[in-house]
């Protein structure tokens, strides 16, 4: 699916009352992201994104979930209350089909976010504030 349909999946996932990222609740997800795109000055919509975390033995990364941004720029419910354990996850952006679907040259055609939950009774905010040349992220609430 490309960027460009997710929006219009998601308006009618919506409209059938369908939640906004699948069955997952997003109100008690521990883990949520919000991308917006500094260029415009708005929410990132239809971005393609991937959740994994880093499993042993060997140290592989287990793909947990890939989703889209949607209207808002926020990709909540990535995780429900009972997935989530500690340890070391990542977010993967594919920032290149975004920006290339608006027609604007990047420099980055991916960012990937590494962070450690360490307890699971938190809950996590990953914001991703994007431009075609930069990138900024912290750990938010």
């Amino acid at each position: 699916m490309s960027s460009r349909t997710a929006p219009r999946l998601m308006t009618l996932q919506r409209h059938l009352g369908w939640p906004q990222t699948g069955a997952m609740a997003t109100e008690n997800s521990p883990l949520t992201t919000h991308v917006l795109d500094t260029a415009s000055g708005l929410p990132a919509q239809g971005l393609y994104l991937r959740l994994s975390r880093l499993e042993a033995p060997g140290q592989q990364w287990m793909e947990l979930r890939t989703s889209y941004t949607n209207l808002d720029g926020r990709c909540p419910g990535l995780l429900t209350p009972g997935q989530i354990k500690p340890g070391t996850y990542k977010l993967f952006f594919d920032t290149e089909s975004y920006w290339k679907e608006r027609g604007q040259e990047s420099f980055y055609p991916y960012v990937e976010v590494v962070f450690t939950i360490a307890q699971e009774t938190q809950k996590f905010h990953v914001p991703l504030l994007l431009s075609p040349w930069s990138y900024t992220t912290y750990r938010g609430s």
